[in-house]
């Protein structure tokens, strides 16, 4: 079967390339692209579109490569030994599974989404070399060694925070996702709200794309903020001419608090609105 997106989710024939090329490859699909672009729903979208089950490894600052395979909770086995719990002559009980082990070991191929790679420790990504590339890891505490059942299908996704390992980057297949074009937003924002006024959605579009140009803005809005702009524009039932107004739009647009977020943003758009008027 081959990926193609699916009613909730546009993908652009590069990405489906690169979807079905990792697949075919049995390598991992690493992501990259500006936070709102759909790297994480990639991940929910394939596996509906796959009819399998998702599981996410969310990764943080202080998350280890290990806990993506196993944790032993040594502390709760002495506890139980100190109270007499009879369980306590089975270590198993004290092995938590991690994403990883979860992944291995499901009855069909899933869908591993490993999200954000990059807010680890610079040595995350090249303690799960040898358990991505051989899919299998061994537990020391009960010599035991888990292999895949069935090779998942694994993507991950980066924010550029840092820069990955050589050695990791050659075990996956890579696949930058642009900033969608004005047609390609449209078939998405369109996904979203079928019935929207397109008067409304060619006007609403032009402020956002003008706002992304703003020179020296520090984060641009994304995709997904643009849907919750849309939202309240078409709640409040916001009249076409405020957008037309392009020297204000220009500068700051109605309901700016879901498309711009931060106060040294606002304060540039705030001068850029003031030098409008005096410009006028």
């Amino acid at each position: 079967m081959k990926f193609t997106g699916t009613q909730e989710y546009v993908a652009t024939p590069e990405l489906q390339m690169a979807v079905n090329a990792a697949i075919t490859l049995q390598r991992p699909l690493l992501l990259k692209g500006e936070p709102g672009t759909g790297k994480t729903m990639l991940a929910e979208q394939l596996a509906q579109a796959l009819d399998t089950q998702l599981i996410q490894w969310h990764i943080k600052s202080t998350t280890k490569a290990h806990q993506g395979l196993y944790e032993y909770d040594a502390v709760s086995r002495l506890r139980d030994s100190q109270l007499g719990e009879e369980k306590v002559k089975d270590i198993r009980h004290y092995i938590k599974k991690g994403k990883l082990w979860e992944a291995f070991s499901a009855d069909k191929p899933v869908v591993l989404l490993i999200d954000e790679i990059d807010k680890a420790d610079i040595e995350f990504p090249n303690d799960l070399l040898l358990e991505l590339d051989k899919m299998e890891f061994y537990v020391y505490e009960t010599q035991e060694r888990i292999k895949a059942v069935h090779r998942p299908i694994i993507l991950i996704t980066s924010n550029n925070e840092k820069e990955l390992p050589d050695a990791f980057l050659r075990r996956c297949f890579f696949h930058y996702i642009d900033f969608p074009d004005k047609d390609t937003m449209q078939k998405i924002v369109e996904v979203h709200y079928p019935s929207i006024k397109q008067q409304l959605l060619r006007e609403a579009m032009d402020v956002f794309f003008d706002l992304r140009k703003v020179p020296g803005l520090k984060k641009k809005p994304s995709t997904s903020e643009l849907i919750d702009w849309l939202k309240l524009l078409i709640a409040d039932d916001v009249d076409i001419e405020l957008l037309r107004n392009k020297d204000y739009a220009n500068a700051i647009p109605p309901m700016y608090g879901a498309l711009v977020k931060n106060e040294q943003d606002v304060e540039l758009l705030q001068k850029l609105a003031f030098m409008s008027r005096r410009k006028g």
